[in-house]
C-alpha cells in the first residue's frame, strides 16, 4: 500500500471524486476529525439531496401501492421470454457517465417536477375515493334500511291507503303470537345484565301466553314507528355487536336494533374495510341524541331517512356515476405518470446515492485557498493506474486544472488489501471472519483453499454423499450468470457465494469417501481385497481371514462387516487424526518465523519460534513419528504385540527412562533427551524475549533515544527518507501510544502469560483434533443406522416382485434418499464444516495469526447497493 496525498483544484472536485469512485482504488483518509458533521463544507449538499432521496423514496412508495395496476404495463420478459432483471445501484453506476453539475441539477428538477404531480394526483385521487366510497356507503345504507321497512310496512311506518288495498286483511292483521314471535326474533337483548334481559324475554313471553300485550308496545304496532323515531346508519363491521351492547345498557332494552352487511367495497385510509349498516328506533330526542353520540364516537356515520327515497337514491346515483368518472380520469393519468416514474426511478435512486457519496468523501477533504487537500491509501500496483486516469481527465477540462499527486512514506500501520477473485473471496472470508491480517503479515487464505476442504472431508469421508454435495456446488458454478443477478435471501445468498467452497468440499469428500471405502454406508470392491476367506468352516465358529497381499488404495472392503472391523477403523482414524493435527499445527507455525523475518525481529525468532519449535516436535512430533513407524514395522512376523503409544507418551513424563514395551532399540535414551529439551525450552520460551527487550531498552535511552520502540521507529523513517530521495514526502504520523515508555513489567507479564498458553495449547490442541476421528466414527455409523432402518428394509421384503414389494422399495427409497440430503448432507455436512472452521481458527492460526490489521475499504460506487 501506498500512501499518497492528492491536490485538488476546487472547481472540479466533484468530477474528479466521481472518477476516483468509478476507479475504486483510494481509500481516502479522514482530515477533517477535530470537526462535527455540521461544520463540514458540503453540509448543504448532502441536506439537498437526503432531501431529494425522500422525495425518490415518496414516489417509490406510490407506485408500490398502484403497482398492482401499473404491472401489465411494464415490461418484464425479454423477445426470448427471458425476465428482466433491474440493475442494482453499483450496476447503474458503473454505466452511468460523470454528469455535470448543471445536469445533475436538472434531474434534481425532474425528481421535484414528477414527484409534486404524483403526489398531488396520488392525494387527489385519495379524497375521490374517500368521497366515492362514503357515497356508496351513504347509498347502500338508504337502500338496505328502506327496503327493509318496505318489507314491514305495519309494524315500521303507517300504512297508506294504497297499501291497505293491496293488502288482504288477514295479510295485515298481526296476531299476539306473531307480534310475540318478531320480538322475540328482532329485539336484540345481547350487551344488557343477564338478569333484566331474561326478564323482558320472559315479560313478554308471558303476555303472549295470556293473549295480550303491554299497552305501549300494542300501541306501537297500531301506530307504526315514525321516521323522527328511527335512526339509521354505518359502521365497521368489527363494532356492530359493541354498538348494540352499548345502546341496550344505554337505553334499558327500550330500542329496536337491526343491522344489514353492506356488500360494497367500502375505504378507509386506503386500506378496504368491511361495513354493516343498521336501524335503530326508539322514542325520544334525548334518548335519540344518546343513540348519535354513541354511533359518532365508534366513528360510525347517521343517515337521514327521507320518505322519497327513490329520489334521494336517484340523485346519489348521479353523483356516484360523476364522481367513479373523475376517478377513472384521475387513475388514468396517475398510472401514465407512474409509467414513467417507473423507468426512471432506478436512474434516480443511483444518482442520489452516488451524489451522498460523493459529497461525503468531499467532507473528508482540508479546504485550502482554491481547492482541496485528500490523502489515502492506494495500493501500490494501481497508483499509475490512478495517475494516469487523473491526467488524462485533467487534459481534457484544461492543463489549469490539473490534479496533483504526492507519495507520502510513514510509519502509519497501512490497511490489509488481499487482491481476490471470485473463487478465492469464500475462502478470505473465512479468514476475515476470524479477524484482519495485519498488514504484511502472512496471509493463510491461500492454504485454506486446501487445508478447510480436506479437513471437513475428514469427517465426511463418504463417496455418495460427497457426490451430493459436489453437485450442489456444481450446479451453482455452471449457471453463475442465472444466480448473479437475481434477487437472493440471505441464506441463499451465503450458500452462493461460497460455492466453490461447496464445491472443493464435495471434490475431497468423494477422495477420502474412496479412502474410507465408503458410498452410502457400503462397502466398494475396487480391487481384489488383501484378505482370503477359509473356502470350509463349521456354523458357529469364529472365522479369520489370511493376509494373501496388500490392497492398492484406501481401506480394504474385507473390513466391512467383520466383528473387528469398527475397532480396526476407530484405530485408524484416531492416529490419522493425531498425524493431521500435527502436520497442520507445525506448518502453520512455520509461518509465525516468516511473520517474524519479515519484521527484522530476531528477539522472536530465537525467544518464541525456535523454543516453541523444539517444544512441539520433541513431543508431538515425536509422537507422529512413533505412529507412522509403528504402522510401518510388521509385529507378528516378530512374534509380539504393537505397543500402546498412550501408555508410551504418559510413561515418558511420569517415570523418564522406563519403558513397559519396547518400540525401537535406544528408546529410553532418546526419550530422556527428547523431554529434557522439551523442559529446557519452558524457561527459554519465558525469559529470553523479555530481558533482551530490556537490554535493549536501556541502549537506546543510552543513545538519546525514549525507548527502544522510539528508535526503531526513527531508524525506519530514516531509511524511507533514503529509499524516497527528493521528490517524494517523508512524515510521521506515528500515535503517542507507539512511543510510550518501555515497561519490562508488562512485557514479563506478557510473555508469562504466552508460555503458559502455548504450552497447554500444543497439549490441548492436538487433543482438539480428535473430532476429526469422532465426527468420521458418527457419519458413518448414521449414514449405516439409516440405511438399515429404511431402504434394506425394502430389498429384505419375502415378496420381491410384487406390485407391493416395488412400491415399497419406491416409498423407501424416497424416504432414504430424503434423509439423506436433509440429515448426512445438511445438518451433518453443516457440523462437520463448523468443527473444520474452528480447526482453521482456534488450533491452526493461534500459532501465527496476529490479526491486529484493519480492512481496505476504498471509495467505490461498487460498494453501494440497493
Amino acid at each position: 500500500m501506498t500512501y499518497t496525498q492528492l491536490y485538488i483544484p476546487l472547481e472540479i472536485s466533484r468530477e474528479v471524486v466521481c472518477l476516483l469512485g468509478n476507479l475504486g482504488n483510494v481509500m481516502f483518509r479522514d482530515l477533517n476529525r477535530d470537526l462535527t458533521a455540521f461544520q463540514r463544507g458540503y453540509v448543504d449538499q448532502i441536506r439537498k439531496f437526503d432531501e431529494v432521496d425522500r422525495l425518490v423514496g415518496h414516489m417509490r412508495e406510490i407506485a408500490e401501492k398502484h403497482a398492482a395496476a401499473t404491472w401489465r404495463y411494464i415490461l418484464h420478459t425479454d423477445d426470448e421470454g427471458n425476465a428482466i432483471q433491474h440493475p442494482n445501484v453499483a450496476q447503474l453506476i458503473r454505466t452511468m457517465h460523470t454528469h455535470t453539475h448543471d445536469s445533475i441539477q436538472e434531474m434534481v428538477e425532474d425528481v421535484t417536477s414528477f414527484e409534486s404531480r404524483v403526489r398531488q394526483m396520488d392525494d387527489s385521487l385519495n379524497n375521490l375515493r374517500k368521497r366515492l366510497s362514503a357515497l356508496l356507503e351513504e347509498r347502500s345504507t338508504i337502500f338496505e334500511c328502506s327496503r327493509f321497512l318496505q318489507g314491514h310496512p305495519g309494524i315500521f311506518g303507517r300504512v297508506t291507503r294504497e297499501q291497505r288495498e293491496r293488502m288482504d286483511v288477514d295479510e295485515f292483521s298481526l296476531t299476539n303470537d306473531d307480534v310475540s314471535e318478531d320480538l322475540s326474533d328482532t329485539f336484540s337483548f345481547e350487551g344488557a345484565g343477564e338478569t333484566d334481559a331474561a326478564g323482558i324475554y320472559e315479560q313478554s313471553q308471558e303476555n303472549s301466553r295470556h293473549g295480550s300485550l303491554s299497552s305501549g308496545s300494542f300501541d306501537m304496532l297500531e301506530r307504526g314507528f315514525h321516521n323522527r323515531f328511527l335512526i339509521a346508519g354505518s359502521i365497521r363491521r368489527d363494532k356492530v355487536e359493541v354498538l348494540n351492547k352499548i345502546l341496550w345498557r344505554l337505553l334499558r332494552g327500550n330500542l329496536f336494533f337491526k343491522n344489514f352487511p353492506i356488500n360494497e367495497t367500502l375505504v378507509e385510509d386506503d386500506v378496504g374495510v368491511e361495513k354493516d349498516c343498521f336501524l335503530v328506533f326508539t322514542h325520544g330526542d334525548t334518548l335519540l341524541s344518546k343513540v348519535k353520540r354513541v354511533v359518532d364516537s365508534l366513528d360510525g356515520r347517521v343517515f337521514s331517512l327521507d320518505q322519497q327515497s327513490d329520489r334521494a337514491l336517484q340523485k346519489l346515483n348521479d353523483r356516484i356515476s360523476d364522481l367513479q368518472q373523475v376517478v377513472l380520469t384521475t387513475e388514468q393519468t396517475l398510472h401514465t405518470e407512474l409509467l414513467v416514474i417507473t423507468d426512471q426511478l432506478p436512474m434516480w435512486n443511483a444518482m442520489v446515492k452516488r451524489e451522498k457519496y460523493i459529497y461525503a468523501t468531499l467532507n473528508l477533504f482540508k479546504q485550502e485557498a482554491h481547492g482541496l487537500v485528500a490523502e489515502g491509501w492506494i495500493p501500490s500496483s494501481d497508483l499509475l493506474i490512478v495517475s494516469n486516469a487523473l491526467k488524462d481527465y485533467s487534459e481534457s477540462v484544461g492543463s489549469e486544472y490539473s490534479t496533483v499527486v504526492s507519495v507520502i512514506h510513514t510509519n502509519k500501520l497501512p490497511p490489509t488489501f488481499h487482491r481476490t477473485n471470485k473463487f478465492t473471496v469464500a475462502f478470505q472470508s473465512i479468514v476475515d471472519a476470524y479477524g484482519i491480517p495485519t498488514y504484511k503479515e502472512i496471509n493463510p487464505g491461500l492454504a485454506t483453499i486446501v487445508t478447510f476442504p480436506f479437513m471437513f472431508a475428514i469427517m465426511f469421508g463418504d463417496l455418495g454423499h460427497g457426490f451430493i454435495l459436489f453437485t450442489i456446488g456444481l450446479v451453482f458454478w455452471l449457471n453463475e450468470r442465472k444466480f448473479e443477478v437475481m434477487k437472493r435471501g440471505e441464506i441463499f445468498d451465503m450458500a452462493y457465494t461460497g460455492r466453490y467452497v461447496i464445491l472443493l468440499m464435495g471434490a475431497f469428500s468423494m477422495y477420502t469417501g474412496i479412502m474410507y471405502n465408503d458410498i452410502f454406508s457400503k462397502s466398494m470392491t475396487l480391487f481384489h481385497s488383501g484378505w482370503k476367506w477359509p473356502s470350509t468352516f463349521k456354523k458357529g465358529e469364529t472365522i479369520e481371514a489370511t493376509k494373501v497381499g496388500v490392497y492398492p488404495l484406501g481401506l480394504d472392503s474385507a473390513w466391512h462387516g467383520t466383528d473387528n472391523g469398527l475397532l480396526f477403523s476407530n484405530s485408524y482414524k484416531m492416529k490419522l487424526s493425531i498425524l493431521m493435527g500435527f502436520c497442520h499445527m507445525s506448518y502453520s507455525f512455520m509461518f509465525s518465523y516468516i511473520n517474524y523475518k519479515h519484521k527484522h525481529s530476531t528477539v522472536d525468532i530465537i525467544g518464541n519460534f525456535i523454543p516453541g519449535l523444539i517444544f512441539m516436535q520433541s513431543i508431538f512430533g515425536y509422537l507422529s513419528w512413533a505412529i507412522v513407524y509403528k504402522w510401518s514395522k510388521d509385529w507378528i512376523k516378530d512374534g509380539k504385540a504393537a505397543p500402546a503409544l498412550l501408555n508410551m507418551l504418559i510413561n515418558m513424563f511420569l517415570s523418564p527412562g522406563t519403558i513397559d514395551d519396547q518400540l525401537y532399540p535406544g528408546q529410553a535414551f532418546l526419550q530422556t533427551i527428547l523431554l529434557i529439551a522439551a523442559l529446557i525450552c519452558v524457561p527459554w520460551l519465558l525469559l529470553y524475549k523479555p530481558l533482551t527487550l530490556r537490554r535493549q531498552n536501556e541502549y537506546a535511552i543510552a543513545h538519546g533515544y525514549q525507548s527502544v520502540s522510539h528508535q526503531q521507529t526513527t531508524e525506519s523513517l530514516v531509511d524511507s527518507q533514503q529509499e524516497a530521495g527528493d521528490d517524494m514526502v517523508v512524515t510521521d504520523f506515528a500515535d503517542a501510544d507507539e512511543h510510550k515508555e518501555f515497561n519490562f513489567g508488562d512485557v514479563m507479564i506478557h510473555q508469562v502469560i504466552h508460555t503458559i498458553e502455548f504450552c497447554l495449547n500444543c497439549i490441548s490442541h492436538t487433543a482438539s483434533y480428535l473430532r476429526l476421528w469422532a465426527l468420521s466414527l458418527a457419519h458413518a455409523q448414521l449414514s449405516s443406522v439409516l440405511w438399515s432402518m429404511t431402504i434394506q428394509n425394502g430389498f429384505s421384503s419375502s415378496n420381491s416382485g410384487s406390485p407391493l414389494a416395488v412400491a415399497k422399495v419406491v416409498f423407501l427409497f424416497g424416504m432414504w434418499f430424503i434423509l439423506t440430503v436433509c440429515i448426512l448432507v445438511a445438518m451433518e455436512g453443516t457440523s462437520a464444516m463448523l468443527h473444520s472452521l474452528r480447526l482453521h481458527w482456534v488450533e491452526a492460526m493461534s500459532k501465527f495469526f496476529e490479526g491486529e490489521g484493519y480492512a481496505y475499504e476504498p471509495f467505490s460506487f461498487a460498494s453501494l447497493s440497493d
